[in-house]
């Protein structure tokens, strides 16, 4: 009995982020850890590599779609994924001497940064001097100095906070190339996606590399995953924008909530 436990609560759990991944693209991912801590009772590093895992497959997907439509920014993705390769070990590193607590709540912040993002309409503010603008011919990136500033921060932000929190770091990702670039939205998400499933199976290799990735609830659970994000794929274009996107704002609230609650109960 328990024996099937370990394979088919993990294989629900990873169903219900692959619905998430489906319905809201890469940010879904951010509910698999804790999903993870909550009800397998995992550590934050314990499901930070399966988290990532999660959003490697669910934003390939949505890259592999942004490519065969040409909207991907190959050039910038590839730079931002170099550099958030760079800075994701040193997230990693830091996720693994910090105790659970400060990482849980951390990672409640970021949760309830998420809901409220989602909560509002969809931002399409741009810098009035955007630091990257696109050549009137080519339709390129003119890479002056300050675009490629702007781009080393977004990539080594990215970065790390994938290898600290194993979030992928599209919630940070897609508003700044959203703010620093005149990229068109649909252009935005595709090469965001392209940057996180590099990002987050580089990370995933990192966390197997020191030995902390859990094959036998990882396998189950992307099975769910590749199951979740067919069903909401196949399933979005019935639910209103709006709904979904204040459905998992108030999902984002109360899963921090519960980490907050796990917090309390365990070191109050």
């Amino acid at each position: 009995m328990l024996r099937g436990l370990v394979v088919v609560l993990p294989f629900f759990l990873g169903g219900l982020t692959g619905l998430l991944l489906g319905l809201t693209g890469a940010g879904g991912g951010m509910i698999a850890s804790p999903l993870l801590i909550l009800i397998m009772h995992q550590s934050v590093n314990e499901a930070s590599p399966v988290s990532l895992l999660a959003v490697s497959v669910g934003a390939g997907l949505g890259a592999w779609m942004g490519l065969r439509q040409g909207i991907v920014r190959y050039r910038a993705a590839l730079l931002l994924s170099l550099l958030g390769l760079m800075t994701s070990p040193l997230g990693i590193g830091l996720a693994r001497i910090i105790p659970n607590a400060p990482m849980l709540l951390a990672f409640a912040l970021v949760l309830i940064y998420q809901g409220w993002r989602y909560w509002k309409p969809p931002n399409q503010g741009q810098d009035r001097d955007s630091p990257c603008s696109l050549d009137p011919i080519t339709g390129r990136f003119v890479w002056n100095a300050s675009c490629f500033q702007a781009m080393v921060r977004m990539g080594a932000t990215t970065g790390f906070l994938s290898g600290l929190l194993g979030v992928g770091g599209g919630f940070v990702l897609v508003p700044a190339l959203r703010r620093h670039t005149p990229l068109s939205m649909h252009s935005v998400t595709a090469t965001s996606l392209m940057v996180l499933t590099i990002v987050s199976l580089g990370g995933v290799l990192q966390w197997a590399v020191v030995g902390d990735v859990d094959w036998s609830l990882t396998w189950p659970f992307l099975g769910g995953v590749l199951m979740g994000i067919y069903v909401g794929r196949s399933q979005a274009h019935h639910i209103s924008e709006i709904y979904m996107r204040r459905l998992f704002s108030l999902l984002c609230f109360g899963v921090a909530t519960s980490l907050w609650f796990k917090v309390i109960y365990l070191h109050g």
